[in-house]
Formats: structure tokens, sequence, C-alpha cells
């Protein structure tokens, strides 16, 4: 027996008073309204209506849990009018996740204008550089660069990193610069992202991989120190485009072995579920493909 449908024949016989009228606005036989009230009154172990060959009347537990039953009935309505509205509007408040770096150039200006065209939305942009699960943390989507592992989430594709070594101007000029990766040997190095005091920087010639093992001069996890080193003449480092562009544009670095990058990382914003997506999503989604350059060629 389903509650909410043995609460709503019960209310329709109860106003108008017979099984005959409420199958027809219910759109049931009247058998089967029959049923579910039987099923109602066997479940609270209790009698709700007084029936007879010409009458029908509430009993005086009929008539208190009528009361209750209108009301949960109502919240009901209620709930799906919302839920409803949440799928044909934006509304409520949305949650994005994205990395710390990434998140801060890049995605929160596209949360700024979402806020400003939906102004029925409250949002919430958390910045972290770990995978978080979007079910447990109570968020609405997320950004996320690199391939995906197996899952349950939904993952469209809005754009692609490159994986770039950089280095000063300067530094080449005084240096040289490698012509191929097996030349960094000869070069000062910047490790960004891993602790260890050899690293190993991957390429692709001729088709196929390759691993040059790098021993820095400087160890990091910090993006921006990495590049501010390089910008000073520290030598290569290897970073993610977008980490890097402010002072690419700036001529303060160059990119070098350009012919030797792995291929792009992909960019995806996944979400949980595509089953009765949310406006909010939804809309977010979109604004992202209409105003974001995230193919950082």
């Amino acid at each position: 027996m389903d509650r909410i449908d043995a609460m709503q024949a019960f209310v329709a016989v109860a106003d108008l008073r017979g099984f005959a009228p409420a199958a027809r606005k219910l759109k049931l036989s009247p058998s089967a309204v029959t049923r579910l009230v039987a099923a109602l009154e066997q479940r609270l172990g209790a009698r709700l209506l007084q029936r007879t060959t010409r009458s029908l009347a509430l009993t005086d537990a009929g008539a208190r849990y009528l009361e209750r039953a209108r009301r949960i009935l109502a919240d009901v309505e209620e709930a799906e009018r919302a839920a409803e509205g949440e799928r044909t509007r934006p509304i409520g408040r949305l949650v994005v996740s994205a990395p710390v770096g990434f998140g801060r150039l890049h995605v929160s200006p596209v949360m700024s204008a979402y806020l400003r065209r939906h102004r029925e939305v409250s949002g919430e942009l958390r910045l972290e550089d770990r995978i978080v699960n979007l079910v447990e943390d109570g968020i609405d989507l997320a950004v996320r660069i690199g391939h995906l592992a197996d899952s349950s989430l939904v993952a469209r594709q809005v754009g692609e990193m490159r994986r770039i070594v950089v280095a000063s101007p300067a530094y080449l000029k005084r240096r040289g610069e490698p012509k191929s990766p097996e030349a960094i040997a000869a070069h000062d190095t910047i490790q960004f992202g891993a602790s260890a005091l050899t690293a190993q920087w991957r390429f692709v010639a001729d088709g196929r991989e390759i691993s040059i093992d790098v021993t820095p001069r400087l160890v990091t996890n910090s993006a921006d120190a990495a590049i501010h080193y390089a910008a000073e003449g520290g030598g290569l480092t290897r970073v993610l485009a977008y980490q890097a562009a402010d002072q690419l544009k700036r001529g303060r670095l160059t990119i070098v072995l350009g012919g030797y990058e792995q291929p792009a990382l992909p960019i995806h914003v996944v979400y949980p579920t595509s089953r009765l997506l949310s406006a909010k999503v939804r809309t977010f989604i979109d604004l992202v493909v209409e105003t974001a350059d995230w193919r950082f060629e």
C-alpha cells in the first residue's frame, strides 16, 4: 500500500461523502478506492469510516486523522511544487567545487556572473586541491582538470589544459634553449607538485611517451613560487598552462619543448546525475560553455 495514495483516497471519500464520487475524482475504480481505505484502516488499527447501505460518516478516529492527513497532503503538494520549480527555473543554493588556483582565476568570475544573472540563487564556491565526494559533501557540481576515474558521475568536457615547460628569456639566453627532452639534464629545473628531490617529467616523442629524470634546484608545492623563480631566471619548470598564462603574456616566460608536450588534459564539469537535472546546475554549465575560454591553447 502506498500511504500517500491511501491518504488521498480517504480524504476524497470523506470530502465527497462516498466511494463512487471519490473514485471519479481520483480516476480509479470504486473497488480500488475501497481497497486503499481498507488497507489504511488495517495499517492504523482503527476504523476511520462508519459505513451503512445508505450513508457514510467519519468515526471519531477518522475525524482526527482527516485533519492530519489534509496537512500531510498539503505539505507533500508544496514540496512537489518547490521541486518542480527548481527544475524549471534557477532557485536555491548552488555549491561548486574547483581546484584552488584554477577556481580563483577562472571559476570565480563565472560564479560572479552567474549570481548577477540569476537573482534567486545563492552560491558557495569551495576551492580545494583534492577530489571531493559530491554527494557526501553536498556539492552540486565540480570543475576537474585531468582524466576522470570511473564513477557514477556525469561529466561534460568544457575545455582542455596543456602541461608546458617554461623558462625566462634571460635564462634561455644565458644557458641556451633545450631542443629535446634529453637536453633537460644540462639545465637547472624547478619542480612543482612533488616533494621528492628527484622527479620525472613526461613527454611524447615520435608517438611514444618518454620519461626524463630531473634533479630540481627548487622543489615547491606552490605553482606561484615555481613560476616566480622561473621568471627570475631560476631555470625550467613544468606547470599547467593557466598557471603561467600571465607571465607568458607579459613576456617574462617562454614555452620550450612545445613539440614534445603530452596530449592536453581535459577539463570537465561533473555532477552526480543527469536525471531530473536542476535548473541551477544546468544554467551554470550553460554559462561556462557560453562565456568561459578554457582551451588554453
